[in-house]
């Protein structure tokens, strides 16, 4: 196991569960044994990367049966049975039970989108920060984890890039989790300002709208842990960053940091407008936490790891990975409300009208989006529009939600043709029954088989009495006929027209697939 103490052991010896369907996708030549790397590859086509935390205790199993075998890295059947009756993770990845079913088909979506709206070359890096200046405008990263750590990022999803104001509503969070929502809301409103990111300006009572913007972020600033000294304070936000991304890449840039102090004129003002209004929380260094504050802003990490934070998030607080617990629920519930109404500067009110799910914006170029209980996203472009979002981020979600239903109410919409990714890619058509069948009459001979490891009667029928043996006959699925022949299954179902498998293949004159029931009929042991 990692020596991360709070990982959860992840066993569940109840479910039953056959493997050796699931090892026949893999092992296509019927060797016995698979490569290691395949059996890694097909995980991560399910969103499961191989540094995941919780595949540890599978690699440990791995490693104690790999000297049994003398052709290195191979993996046999009883060694695979091994890792999925330790590893529900492993099993729900290899039987497509994770909240994104058809991981696979979503990541070809999420990279389609990705190479239209790296077409959009307009708008320009923020100039106002000298280190922002100097990076790359070209580079574009998204990067998805869902919240059962299905994991996919495409573009320079591994070079970092400053959080700036993305790290906002982590250290609200953090104020919430300290103080309680009476004591922060008495220091920052909870309004949308409707004006630019740093507008010199307070509510109708002398406080900061909201904590995404830079009057309230230095708000929440001065509100973290004041009895500590500030090297202290700034390793407590620091690791809380490094929990949220599951002990990842996290950084600091001092350049940046040093660029954020120099061109500091107008958070000084800022801070000292609040004093001036009495806003700040009694006895604190006003100099400390505008320090503490640009600190923050100049934590680094990249969108493949920023992603498993936004995910922590969608998933209650919870960081999917690590397994750890690093806000309560109505902390992150609170967090959220105000993303969707003030996370993306004086854009906010056309965000959630038009794409309609929490996020938050830097002037880095990064974007940082939770769509509840499914997933996050971590978006980065460094070219930002007149509001300070960033270009490409803002077209790719608009793209997104277009083309899935992740809009806050499009549950509302009874017939949409956008598609829902928690169903299985046949569960819009239909039932569990029925989903055998289309597999079986498309030639989906993977797909049978998790059915069947999920404990599935391959020869159910639907309500006209057809089966699967039915569909593959009629439509001349030679390999199906074969696979669903050798498992014991009657051989001779009749439909409510009277029809048999055999009748569908001899009214078609499917003659492959009618050799193969008189094979059966004279060996009735055939496959067995």
């Amino acid at each position: 196991m990692s020596n991360h103490s709070s990982l959860p052991e992840i066993y569940d010896d109840d479910a039953a569960l056959n493997v050796a369907p699931l090892f026949d996708i893999m092992d296509k030549e019927g060797k016995g044994v698979i490569p290691a790397d395949l059996f890694f590859n097909y995980l991560s086509r399910e969103g499961i990367l191989r540094d995941d935390l919780r595949l540890q205790n599978a690699l440990n199993e791995f490693e104690v049966v790999q000297p049994q075998h003398d052709v290195y890295n191979m993996i046999s059947l009883i060694e695979m049975e091994r890792m999925v009756r330790h590893n529900t993770l492993v099993k729900n990845a290899l039987t497509k039970n994770l909240i994104v079913p058809d991981f696979d088909d979503f990541c070809r979506d999420i990279q389609d989108i990705y190479d239209i709206t790296a077409n959009n070359t307009s708008g320009a890096v923020a100039d106002y920060i000298p280190q922002l200046a100097r990076v790359n405008p070209e580079q574009f990263a998204v990067s998805i984890c869902t919240i059962d750590g299905q994991r996919f990022s495409v573009g320079d999803a591994y070079t970092s890039f400053g959080l700036q104001s993305t790290c906002k509503p982590i250290n609200y969070c953090l104020a919430l989790q300290e103080h309680g929502v009476d004591t922060v809301h008495r220091h920052v409103g909870r309004e949308p300002s409707g004006r630019t990111f740093n507008e010199l300006s307070l509510n109708n009572v002398g406080l900061p709208h909201n904590p995404l913007i830079n009057a309230g972020a230095i708000m929440s600033c001065s509100l973290l842990r004041p009895q500590m000294n500030i090297a202290d304070r700034f390793d407590y936000v620091f690791n809380t960053w490094r929990k949220l991304c599951a002990y990842k890449n996290v950084s600091f840039n001092n350049s940046v940091y040093l660029s954020e102090r120099q061109t500091a004129d107008r958070n000084f003002a800022l801070a000292y407008f609040m004093r001036e209004n009495k806003a700040f929380p009694e006895g604190i260094n006003l100099t400390e936490v505008l320090e503490f504050y640009f600190q923050c802003c100049s934590i680094e990490s990249c969108s493949h790891h920023l992603a498993i934070a936004a995910a922590t998030l969608a998933n209650a607080g919870v960081n999917p990975l690590s397994g750890e617990k690093l806000f309560d629920e109505e902390v992150v519930q609170h967090c959220l409300s105000l993303m969707l109404s003030c996370g993306m500067y004086d854009f906010s009110g056309e965000f959630a009208f038009r794409i309609g799910v929490p996020a938050k914006s830097g002037v880095s170029g990064a974007l940082f989006v939770v769509i509840p209980n499914l997933m996050g996203i971590s978006i980065w472009s460094p070219r930002l529009d007149k509001h300070g979002n960033s270009v490409r981020g803002v077209e790719f979600c608009e793209r997104l939600i277009e083309k899935y239903a992740f809009h806050n109410y499009d549950s509302l919409t009874r017939e949409t043709s956008k598609k829902n990714p928690r169903k299985h890619k046949y569960e819009r058509r239909i039932n569990q029954i029925v989903n055998l069948i289309y597999a079986a009459s498309y030639g989906d001979l993977d797909e049978i088989k998790r059915l069947e490891a999920l404990g599935m009667d391959l020869g159910s029928a639907d309500y006209d009495g057809r089966t699967a043996l039915h569909l593959a006959a009629a439509e001349n699925q030679v390999e199906i006929v074969r696979y669903l022949l050798s498992r014991n299954i009657p051989d001779s179902p009749i439909d409510r027209w009277g029809g048999t498998p055999l009748d569908d293949a001899k009214k078609a004159k499917h003659q492959d697939v009618i050799a193969l029931f008189e094979h059966k009929r004279l060996a009735p042991h055939y496959g067995k």
